[in-house]
């Protein structure tokens, strides 16, 4: 293959490499994939103007969210398993992350442990939180994200049952495989030996590193435990009862209607995430950049917007910028390049969209990130 330049280009060494059940853990949505698919194909649709004659000689892509000043409107979203896609890869995300000067956040069900990943940042992160039916592991889930100096904690709200899967059923993730399946899925594994050298004998322990002290045994008995264990009663008094909990920016991540946003900022909500989690809950929900601006209309001024879904390069980002996010989130893209070539291809996807976005800002005549809005892009 020749060098590699985009995200595909990322995501198809992923793909070589990873076992398909893995890859398809990543790369798949819910039911049909359609809000997976809407994600980027809407993202798509949304024209930039082209400007000339503007002097576009000094670029700053820089800003400042939660307390944090970043070297561009880009965070690394918390992916679940992240460490089965290669090495103990949260700890790898992390160290490209700050390298590069934008944050990292870690999922609860992360495979690095949360105490890992700080000795590996060597300066806070953020933490993504989900909500389980024993409040005494949540307490201890923000108790452990405090100790290590995660300075935002994210707050899913979006997952109150994991959503239906069909790439992950086909492959049999999370269940027990019999007869042919499971043959099938051995030699799959099989023939991916430089993932079994690296991630399977190398990447141990293949746990849920930040639930250890909740659930004992192997990674499947605690995804087994993890199916039953989120919350599907949550309500707006759990997030007072957090807000309570946790001392410093409390982010909702997973909102998709203007009526949720102005109650996510009533209750105390530092921020927001428009997110449909990637397109692996709801496959009839919107895409994320079709909502956004309702969104940032109803509540803009008042909290911290963001957006994921479909961000797929700096021009992707441009776009969602464009429509009001002040930053976007981008999850599988850094996985693809961290199962590609761990942490010098998560570094390699971030420096890829830090150049998609300056072409892109110098191409619409824009020379500052505060400067991009809706007079960018082309009205329908």
């Amino acid at each position: 293959m020749l060098t590699p330049a985009s995200v595909s280009d990322y995501r198809a060494l992923a793909k070589k490499r990873l076992p398909r059940m893995i890859f398809d853990y990543l790369d798949g949505g819910s039911f049909e994939e359609e809000t997976l698919a809407a994600n980027s194909a809407d993202l798509q649709k949304l024209s930039l103007k082209q400007k000339v004659l503007r002097d576009v000689s000094a670029l700053d892509t820089s800003t400042e969210i939660f307390g944090h000043k970043l070297s561009l409107p880009l965070v690394l979203a918390p992916v679940g398993l992240a460490g089965m896609m290669a090495r103990r890869a949260e700890a790898q995300a992390v160290r490209a992350a700050h390298k590069a000067g934008i944050q990292f956040t870690l999922s609860t069900v992360g495979i690095c442990p949360v105490e890992e990943v700080k000795e590996a940042a060597g300066k806070p992160f953020w933490f993504q939180l989900y909500m389980m039916r024993d409040r005494g592991v949540v307490r201890e889930l923000i108790a452990r994200a405090q100790a290590a100096g995660c300075s935002a904690l994210f707050f899913t709200v979006d997952l109150p049952v994991l959503g239906t899967r069909y790439r992950d059923i086909r492959n049999g993730m999370g269940q027990k495989l019999s007869g042919i399946s499971r043959l099938r899925s051995a030699w799959n594994f099989a023939t991916h030996a430089p993932w079994i050298y690296d991630v399977a004998l190398k990447g141990r322990p293949l746990m849920f590193g930040n639930l250890n002290n909740a659930v004992k045994g192997s990674l499947a008995t605690q995804l087994a435990w993890t199916a039953t264990a989120l919350d599907p009663s949550v309500t707006w008094k759990d997030l007072e009862w957090v807000r309570e909990v946790w001392k410093g920016p409390l982010i909702l991540k997973g909102v998709l209607d203007a009526d949720d946003a102005r109650e996510a900022v009533k209750t105390g909500a530092d921020g927001l995430v428009v997110s449909n989690h990637g397109g692996r809950q709801l496959d009839a929900a919107a895409s994320t950049i079709s909502v956004l601006p309702k969104i940032v209309d109803a509540v803009g001024s008042q909290t911290t917007v963001l957006m994921d879904g479909g961000i797929r390069s700096g021009q992707d980002l441009t776009r969602a910028l464009a429509l009001g996010a002040k930053a976007c989130l981008i999850g599988r893209a850094w996985a693809y390049g961290a199962a590609a070539r761990g942490e010098k291809g998560v570094t390699a996807v971030i420096e890829t969209m830090r150049r998609e976005l300056r072409t892109s800002m110098a191409l619409i005549g824009k020379t500052r990130i505060a400067d991009i809005d809706s007079s960018v892009c082309h009205t329908p």
